[in-house]
């Protein structure tokens, strides 16, 4: 596995090694002790699965209590997955890492602890299974807007369109109004 540090520190894509053929492939999407070595040392202890259609953003999430690392990939389909620094005490603070997955390129995005998250559905549809390191927590679960202009993040949309949003997603709030992590350990 190869193991790539994005523009901020945290956020690593996680390359697999694919063995494939004309039967079709194998690959190991998770090996502890690999995993160790490239950098990411927790337990994860939860597994979800996301379905969603062309032009769907969820994000940009996290929690405040019980943080969650994700490790995501896409199965199904193609995202464009943004993590955001929301640690204030680092020099990343408010900087956000976009990478393309896709069921094609096998990539791996790892997530960590203190970033927020979310992705727009690039294809027909997707599927995003991803790994969590703690259990998901209704009360912690806190949300910036996608849109943010002091993040900037450069959503790959068509000029004119809008994503499709969630009621809970369409009440995020800005940066500057959020309950991020005022120091982190």
């Amino acid at each position: 596995m190869n193991f790539i540090q994005t523009a901020i520190p945290g956020p690593l894509v996680i390359e697999p090694d694919v063995f494939g053929d004309r039967r079709g492939f194998f690959m190991e999407t998770y090996q502890q002790l690999k995993f160790q070595a490239g950098g990411i040392d927790y337990q994860f202890v939860q597994d979800n699965h996301s379905h969603s259609t062309i032009g769907v953003l969820r994000g940009l999430h996290y929690q405040i209590q019980h943080t969650q690392g994700k490790l995501l990939r896409v199965v199904n389909g193609g995202v464009f997955d943004v993590a955001v620094d929301i640690r204030k005490s680092f020099e990343s603070y408010g900087r956000w890492v976009g990478v393309t997955l896709t069921a094609e390129n096998k990539r791996m995005l790892w997530v960590p602890p203190g970033f927020a998250h979310g992705y727009l559905t690039l294809s027909e549809d997707a599927d995003v299974l991803y790994k969590a390191t703690d259990y998901y927590d209704p009360p912690s679960e806190r949300c910036i807007i996608w849109n943010d202009p002091t993040i900037g993040i450069e959503w790959p949309l068509d000029e004119g369109m809008l994503p499709v949003l969630s009621a809970k997603d369409k009440e995020g709030c800005l940066l500057h109004e959020a309950e991020v992590f005022e120091t982190w350990l």
